[in-house]
């Protein structure tokens, strides 16, 4: 089988999981446009590799495997500076989330204790 049908099978192939991870509820509209635009591109330029090299001579690039190898690294780049951004955006929200948690425990431990036994200090 030639590697041109085999990338094109690939396209599909993570096209049809992007979608079904869709109809799942299991991957989220913004992250799927990525992939689906990904996916998009691969299908074609499986089927029309001459395309990438004509792309690539366009963009002043000897070879077509030359840009995918680049366009694969930034798109990966990309991907992880963005999920290094999310991470970071969630850890902030946990710790946030966390510390309004604690807050309504003592407040709720306040509001269940006995109105002789409170002190001033808050303690027993």
């Amino acid at each position: 089988m030639h590697l041109s049908v085999i990338t094109s099978l690939t396209g599909l192939a993570l096209l049809a999981c992007i979608l079904e991870l869709l109809r799942r509820h299991q991957l989220r509209e913004k992250y799927a446009a990525l992939w689906l635009a990904v996916g998009s591109a691969v299908v074609p330029l499986g089927l029309f590799p001459q395309m990438l090299d004509s792309l690539a001579r366009g963009l002043g690039i000897v070879s077509g495997a030359s840009l995918v190898l680049f366009a694969g690294i930034v798109l990966l780049l990309l991907v992880c500076l963005h999920l290094s951004w999310e991470s970071s955006r969630l850890e902030e929200e946990t710790r946030t989330l966390a510390e309004e948690i604690a807050l309504i425990r003592t407040a709720l431990e306040e509001q269940d204790r006995p109105s002789g036994c409170r002190m001033r200090g808050g303690s027993v």
